[in-house]
């Protein structure tokens, strides 16, 4: 049993639902489509009162199941205007289960600045939030701990989303108390700010009840046992996810200077500072963590904690989505440039890869010069921390920004940011950031080293939806999707190991359907949403413009993409 709040902040009040079985199991990112399509939220103006902002913790929350205490947050994006899911790591939804709580869901808006504080014995308080306003991401959350204590997690709205600036996440705390885990993309944190919701203060305290725990906790056992021994967890939990720096380098999908160019380096010729080898060799050298749990019982460990030349903790963690658009795709070169970077950016709270894009894009249109480090911290550390009218202007975004300049090379989707995959030379992860209810965004399903040369449509984009349809699934059970080269190749496993935890008697087809049926409402919203295939497209400069050193074009066009994904949709939804 779990107990899902639904709290009025108008009224301050909290209504519990009791939930039970497989109603525990079907959460994250499914229960946020399911729960948005059936409040009719898909017109609602997303910065108003009208737009629920959803917390979803999956099935395992609370336990040591490693990888399976991701948090979902979702609402109607006011990036987009689409759906959002927005999925992150740290201790909050790890928080939420240890008080055997599904989620929330906060509706309306409070008349002031609040802190909603959720005690381990279900008592839910609304404390004033004015004490905490205008200050930075690290200050603020060493305040909340020295208020409420260290045993606590916290879900934190920034700077930038007090002003409701669409650049702007939820930050969550880590396990080391660093609020640096974010629910990044699709401007959740505006959200957040609307409701003036300063923070999400939640009590840890003690692994919760389970079904069959004995069993359970076997199969926990067990999924160790499995990671420990695939060769593909070994690699990330050696480099995490910098190691994709390393291979999009090569492939020539890396995104340089505004997507003009697709590698950053010609490793043959010279050091490419920004890969993943070289960073771990650095930052063993610094005596920086090579190895971080971004959650509660990770084994993989993929995150870091980067170390300055004297040893000193810069910022943690330094991920390849970051690597990719704040640096590469900003001409940014010098790894302790780009911490110090991924620092400001953690301390105000926003979306690298929205961030990097809006600064390149800016760069591009001669504002600055590419790998201007000054010029961005300028942007950064003074116009949004401060929210003059041009970061102000920043922090709506990069598609806001290019239509404000009239400029054409804006490489958005959906008016969300496209992620560190150039859909020139990466194309099926391409086709996912066109087709995705969410914008632009490759962990809706990403095949980045799927051979896609001279491939029809219907093959790549059938390959993209059957990934889509596993980490929708993935997203909706609380899983880390980094985990997948095992949680993909023991479905039957996970799902008993469901029916342990819940007293179910889910068969293994309910994990893929879990997965379609989430698609199938997200894709309901939008079209609600009044969402059509002209917004599948890709900008017209990744069809014009030749990516060197490849030479390709996109090839797919909208209509296209979604003429080739009927056959697919007919074979797996529901008769």
């Amino acid at each position: 049993m779990r107990t899902f709040c639904h709290i009025d902040l108008t009224a301050q009040s909290v209504e519990k639902q009791v939930l039970e079985g497989e109603e525990i199991i079907r959460a994250g990112r499914y229960f946020i489509a399911k729960a948005l399509v059936e409040q009719n939220v898909a017109t609602a103006d997303p910065l108003s009162k009208d737009n629920p902002l959803i917390f979803s913790a999956g099935p395992f929350a609370g336990s040591n199941f490693s990888n399976a205490n991701r948090l979902s947050v979702g609402c109607k994006s006011p990036l987009t205007g689409g759906i959002k899911e927005a999925n992150s790591g740290g201790t909050f939804a790890f928080a939420l289960g240890q008080l055997e709580l599904a989620g929330l869901t906060l509706y309306n808006c409070s008349d002031d600045w609040t802190i909603i504080r959720i005690t381990k014995d279900g008592e839910i308080t609304f404390d004033s939030a004015e004490d905490f306003l205008g200050m930075g991401n690290f200050e603020t959350a060493a305040k909340l701990h020295e208020k409420y204590g260290k045993k606590v997690s916290i879900g934190l709205c920034s700077q930038v989303g007090e002003y409701q600036g669409m650049l702007s996440g939820i930050s969550f705390s880590d396990v080391d108390l660093r609020p640096s885990r974010l629910s990044a993309r699709g401007g959740v944190g505006a959200v957040m700010g609307s409701k003036k919701v300063k923070a999400i203060v939640v009590d840890l305290h003690k692994m919760p009840s389970f079904h069959e725990r004995k069993k359970l906790m076997g199969a926990v056992r067990e999924y160790n046992k499995m990671l420990k021994a695939e060769p593909a967890i070994d690699n990330f939990a050696k480099t995490g996810t910098a190691m994709m720096s390393d291979v999009i380098n090569q492939l020539g999908g890396i995104p340089v200077r505004n997507f003009t160019g697709g590698q950053a380096a010609d490793t043959s010729v010279e050091t490419f500072k920004l890969s993943g080898d070289y960073l771990r060799e650095q930052n063993i050298e610094r005596g920086g963590e090579t190895t971080h749990a971004c959650m509660p019982g990770c084994l993989i460990q993929c995150s870091n904690v980067y170390a300055d030349k004297d040893g000193n903790e810069v910022v943690s963690p330094v991920e390849y989505e970051t690597i990719g658009l704040l640096g590469t795709n900003c001409g940014v070169k010098d790894p302790d440039d780009l911490a110090k970077l991924n620092w400001l950016a953690n301390d105000l709270g926003v979306d690298t890869i929205e961030l990097g894009g809006t600064l390149a894009v800016l760069m591009d249109a001669g504002e600055a010069e590419f790998g201007d480090v000054a010029y961005m911290e300028n942007i950064i550390d003074h116009h949004l921390r401060n929210g003059t009218d041009h970061g102000k202007l920043v922090a709506q975004g990069a598609a806001r920004v290019g239509e404000h300049y009239g400029l054409k090379r804006v490489p958005v989707v959906k008016k969300q940011t496209i992620s560190a995959y150039d859909p020139r030379v990466i194309e099926v992860t391409g086709i996912t950031m066109m087709m995705t209810a969410q914008g632009a965004d490759h962990t809706a399903g990403n095949l980045p080293q799927y051979d896609s040369v001279g491939k029809p449509a219907e093959e790549l984009v059938h390959a993209s939806l059957d990934m889509q349809a596993l980490t929708a699934s993935t997203d909706s059970l609380g899983l880390c999707i980094f985990g997948r080269s095992v949680t993909y190749a023991q479905i039957d496993f996970i799902v008993n190991a469901l029916n342990d935890a819940h007293g179910t008697d889910l068969t293994p087809e309910f994990y893929r359907q879990l997965g379609v049926d989430t698609l199938h409402l997200e894709n309901q919203f939008n079209e609600k949403a009044g969402f059509e295939v002209i917004d599948d497209e890709l900008p017209e400069f990744f069809y014009a413009e030749a990516l060197k050193p490849t030479d390709n074009l996109a090839r797919f066009h909208g209509p296209e993409v979604r003429e080739s994904a009927l056959s697919w949709w007919q074979d797996n939804l529901p008769s």
